[in-house]
């Protein structure tokens, strides 16, 4: 008995030809693979013929917990290739690791996510000792650049060493268990015939110590009947001596299908965990070897930089080519590595400094603010490359109701088809809510152009587009995990986004919306529940405003998707309103604009206004409280000048201390800034007081019968005008922002009462559609003063 264990690196060229010449030097009797044991029985499905990349794609979901997981699989991933070798040479293959839906895997969402972290100590010494930058080229160094010979040695040696005393993890441990119990069995079938075991290389030290094997060749140890324990772990075995796959608890819903992977998904540029970088590169490494790999990126970079019309000469390509040749001889190296390439193409494409160090010389994802020349390397290297499933390949039935569906309902146009919805019509309505079901899903080849965006929104018409199907395969395969038909897995998707709604209660309002909109009664009925639950709960005013909006916008508006009126609805209302009455008078903060709280003002208005008989807290209270807020000194500008609107708004019969305009030019002597930001909270509460004509009458508390009252813009103007140019400068970005409140036409009509104000006769339209930014006009005007002030300090003034 015998059991050879080769340690490799996921989707690793090198460990791939090892892997396959392994198997046609020892034709052993079982392969065993680092895989999904559940998949063992669908091996077949597996091999159908799939253009690569593809990934076992598996989900599991309880009343607790819910997970997804990728073993994604490419032509050099040794997996793949011990598969395929396997079958050919007439070995029993098996996949040998544990369900993705076993607790051990309950931390990852990909089942070949490498240990580095456990080994980082070991390859950064390793990198110190070869002079490399990053485990990556280290990994090219020792193995993807050097010739064949002694491959598995020196992968042995080298997995010995960085694994050396680490720890596994519990997860790790029990999937090391379960595996030594697939080996054990399957030396006892094998008689006097080999067992070939691939496993990622951290594995490999503690599968041998396991099974009793002394070095990596070595015969394997015996195996048990029935039970084979290990530690605290122990696995039940099925009558033909093969160990059983563990079963998910009775009530939970697992599964396992084949989806569409993509060399994007593989990227450790694009935050791929496990395996190799740069998928593109090592494919053509793979087909062709590393010397026609090299020479292949050189020329796709140049022609990916050209076609972007970043100029790139002959000589530039004959330079990066001979920069390349060069490192890869000063480094060492038999053959040209990936980051010879990649830094001879750097040192002769790019003649910026570069503010951060190259991406290749660490792991993980392409930074932000990226050199475009780097982007279009790490895009060459990358590659477009989509895998496609065999057409006989079984997918679960989401993806048949879908078809289905689209087809009843004439939404399955190519790319370019527009449709208009009526949500009043019942078959549009039906046609709406598929299609927002899909979105919700994730489910690409349709987007929304137009329709309702909020429960206050009084739209009843939609507009879709069909897009790119591109990756809709995977998408559907992948919502597969939510439910049979598309009603199901939105409703289950949306509970997954309503859990742990006490940290993130915000995102309720945009579910509950989103159920309404999917047409799921119920379930919209539950997510009520949650926000009346949580609603209590809540302390940041914005997100509390979302629900607020949201709920009172249905529980007014609604006359389509019937939930108007609903108690659920006109609970959540009370009770958010009433908690934002108390949370606003409490608030603090420093200079700026809060819009989101802003919002959450004007939510409480409308609730006032036009809920009242829901609300436990009086209109009398809110006013008492808004005016306490408008003249509370520790609360913020904005809040304070949101809150005398809602005063304005509410207030029975507005009293003099209510009059903007004394009130603007109390809080003018904050200075321009807190003017500005008071003007925002007014004019998100109550926009037409700027507008109002000056002369109307303000009652008085004295014996008179009242006064007339200045209009506001009157006052502001001459505030404005009154200011020395530098605090106008330092405060016009948030007098321009209080503005943005007002749509254009209201707009226009102020510029025309500032025209008329200055005796003007012009187009007040033409006035707001400068060609330039009012902000830059204005800085260069003081610079020009400036300037003409230096001139005649030292007479230097323009002679006439």
């Amino acid at each position: 008995m015998s059991a050879v264990f080769l340690g490799v690196r996921h989707h690793s060229p090198a460990c791939a030809r090892l892997v396959g010449r392994t198997i046609d030097e020892l034709r052993p009797a079982h392969v065993l693979v680092e895989g999904p044991a559940e998949m063992n029985g669908r091996l077949d499905e597996l091999l159908l013929g799939h253009e690569l990349p593809v990934a076992v794609f598996s989900h599991y979901r309880d009343e607790d917990r819910a997970a997804t997981s990728w073993a994604p699989l490419c032509d050099y991933s040794p997996e793949w290739v011990a598969l395929r070798a396997g079958r050919a040479a007439g070995a029993e293959v098996r996949f040998i690791d544990l369900p993705a839906w076993h607790p051990s895997f309950a931390e990852r969402t990909n089942r070949y996510a490498d240990a580095e972290a456990r080994y980082a100590e070991a390859t950064d010494r390793l990198c110190r000792h070869f002079a490399v930058d990053s485990p990556d080229a280290l990994w090219d160094r020792l193995f993807e650049v050097e010739p064949d010979d002694g491959l598995a040695e020196r992968l042995d040696a080298y997995f010995a060493l960085v694994r050396g005393d680490a720890e596994a993890d519990a997860g790790d441990r029990s999937r090391e268990s379960y595996m030594t119990a697939w080996v054990r069995a399957a030396v006892a079938a094998a008689g006097d015939r080999p067992v070939l075991v691939v496993t990622g290389g951290f594995h490999r030290p503690a599968l041998r110590a396991l099974t009793g094997t002394g070095r990596p060749h070595d015969s394997g140890g015996g195996t048990g009947d029935g039970v084979c324990e290990h530690g605290t772990e122990s696995w039940e075995h099925d009558s033909d001596g093969w160990p059983r796959v563990p079963a998910p608890p009775d009530g939970a819903l697992a599964g396992s299908f084949l989806v569409p992977y993509s060399f994007r998904q593989l990227d450790a540029f694009a935050g791929y965990q496990s395996g190799m970088p740069s998928p593109g590169y090592y494919q053509q490494v793979w087909e062709s070897g590393p010397e026609a790999a090299a020479e292949g990126l050189l020329r796709v970079v140049v022609e990916r930089l050209r076609a972007r019309r970043v100029p790139v000469s002959t000589s530039d390509l004959i330079a990066a080519r001979s920069l390349a040749q060069g490192l890869t001889t000063l480094r060492g190296h038999p053959r040209p590595a990936r980051i010879d390439v990649l830094d001879g193409l750097a040192g002769a494409l790019i003649t910026d400094d570069l503010d951060r160090p190259l991406p290749w010389t660490s792991r993980g994802p392409l930074g932000a603010g990226a050199h475009p020349v780097v982007v279009e390397m790490v895009s060459a290297c990358g590659g477009d490359r989509i895998g496609r499933l065999h057409p006989g390949t079984p997918a679960p039935p989401l993806v048949h109701d879908v078809a289905t569906r689209l087809a009843a309902l004439s939404l399955d146009g190519g790319p370019g088809t527009s449709y208009r919805l009526d949500l009043t019509d019942a078959t549009d309505l039906e046609r709406s809510r598929l299609l927002h079901r899909l979105r919700v899903l994730g489910i690409p080849g349709h987007g929304r152009v137009s329709g309702p965006e909020h429960g206050i929104d009084p739209v009843f018409t939609e507009r879709w587009e069909s897009r790119s199907v591109a990756g809709r395969e995977a998408a559907l395969v992948e919502a597969g995990a939510y439910g049979a038909t598309p009603a199901e897995a939105a409703a289950v998707a949306l509970a997954e986004r309503t859990r742990g709604a006490a940290s993130g209660a915000d995102d309720l309002a945009r579910a509950l919306f989103d159920a309404v909109l999917c047409g799921m009664d119920g379930f919209s009925a539950r997510i009520l529940g949650e926000l009346s639950s949580h609603v209590g709960e809540l302390r940041d005013a914005g997100a509390l405003g979302e629900i607020l909006s949201t709920a009172l916008g249905l529980w007014r508006h609604d006359r389509v998707f019937g939930v108007a009126r609903g108690p659920l609805l006109a609970g959540i209302v009370d009770r958010a309103t009433e908690r934002l009455v108390w949370l606003l008078e409490g608030a603090r903060g420093g200079p700026g604009v809060d819009f989101p709280r802003l919002r959450a003002v004007a939510a409480v208005r409308d609730a006032v206004r036009h809920a009242d008989r829901l609300l436990s807290v009086r209109p009398e209270a809110v006013v008492s409280v808004a005016w306490r807020i408008s003249g509370d000194p520790q609360a913020p500008f904005d809040l304070r000048g949101a809150a005398f609107g809602l005063h304005r708004a509410l207030a029975p019969v507005p009293d003099a201390s209510g009059d903007p305009a004394e009130a603007v030019r109390a809080v003018a002597g904050a200075g321009t800034d807190a003017l500005g930001d008071w003007l925002a909270g007014l004019f998100a509460l109550a926009r037409d007081e700027m507008t109002e004509p000056a002369g109307t009458t303000v009652p008085t508390d004295g014996p008179e019968t009242g006064r007339d009252a200045e209009s506001l813009l009157d006052v502001l103007d001459g505030l404005v005008c009154a200011l020395p140019e530098d605090a106008f400068l330092a405060g016009l970005p948030a007098l321009r922002q209080a503005f943005t409140f007002f749509p254009p036409r209201e707009r226009e009509r102020i510029a025309a009462r500032l025209l008329e104000r200055r005796g003007v006769r012009g187009s007040s339209r033409s006035l707001l559609r400068t060609t330039e930014d009012p902000l830059l006009i204005a800085r260069a005007r003081a610079l020009e003063e400036s300037v003409s002030r230096l001139l005649a300090r030292y007479d230097l003034g323009a002679t006439p």
